[in-house]
């Protein structure tokens, strides 16, 4: 099926306003690919290109009517040179092994999701997650997702969740051993996504949406150059008045 055919087939439905989860005292809008549509990786695809993201079986982007901070991102991981704290990190963490494995549940994953989601995340609506909503956030039944294992010896310290697509691979997202702060496993696990994406000979990491007036969120546009999502197109700048 061609991108003309799911144009012409797929439906789109926004959500009724509701608290934004990045910044305080603001609606949030969220626009979602029909679900009872049959999603495939070639449509994930195409709608990655234009500034959608996956949650579990769902594709989605924010379409706030009266904000628009949240700002779809990707690297051209050609283009990509470490500065000197990335390779600082990556030097850090030679004595780590990444293994890519299935995605597939284990006990070990989530407890380590847990300790980070307490340490991290806490009150943010995630504290109370069973094994069930840990895999339908991270996993859907037609996504190419990859878990790739950080280990120290035999010591879990990490799992990165990997889209791959026939262009690009999208991070879904990381959690790691919140005792580690000093080996800055988050960068870690983003220097090593440019790398694979590097190797498998793709053109773009997906890395989620971009807010500058979100700390939490802010910390990516550390890895250049970026691309950034606006007004239909892919631009190296941004304008964050619009």
């Amino acid at each position: 099926m061609n991108q003309a055919t799911y144009s012409a087939k797929l439906n789109f439905y926004a959500t009724p306003p509701h608290e934004c989860s990045y910044l305080p005292n603001r609606e949030s809008v969220t626009l979602f690919a029909d679900p009872r549509f049959p999603k495939s990786n070639l449509l994930y695809a195409t709608l990655a290109n234009h500034g959608f993201r996956r949650s579990g079986e769902h594709l989605y982007r924010p379409t706030c009517p009266t904000c628009n901070a949240c700002v779809p991102i990707r690297l051209p991981v050609a283009e990509f040179r470490p500065r000197r704290r990335q390779r600082r990190t990556w030097r850090r963490n030679t004595d780590l092994t990444v293994t890519p494995v299935a995605p597939q549940y284990k006990d070990e994953h989530f407890r380590l999701y847990q300790d980070y989601i307490a340490a991290r995340h806490k009150g943010g609506g995630m504290d109370n997650s069973s094994p069930q909503s840990y895999m339908d956030f991270l996993t859907s039944t037609w996504a190419d997702t990859v878990f790739y294992e950080l280990r120290h010896e035999r010591r879990l310290l990490g799992v990165s969740v990997i889209d791959r697509m026939p262009k690009a691979l999208s991070a879904v997202y990381t959690f790691f051993d919140p005792d580690c702060q000093d080996r800055s496993l988050g960068r870690f696990s983003v220097l090593y996504a440019i790398r694979e994406a590097t190797r498998l000979g793709l053109s773009w990491l997906y890395l989620g949406y971009w807010i500058g007036e979100c700390e939490k969120m802010r910390y990516k546009d550390e890895y250049q150059p970026l691309e950034y999502y606006r007004n239909g197109r892919w631009l190296r700048q941004v304008d964050t008045k619009q």
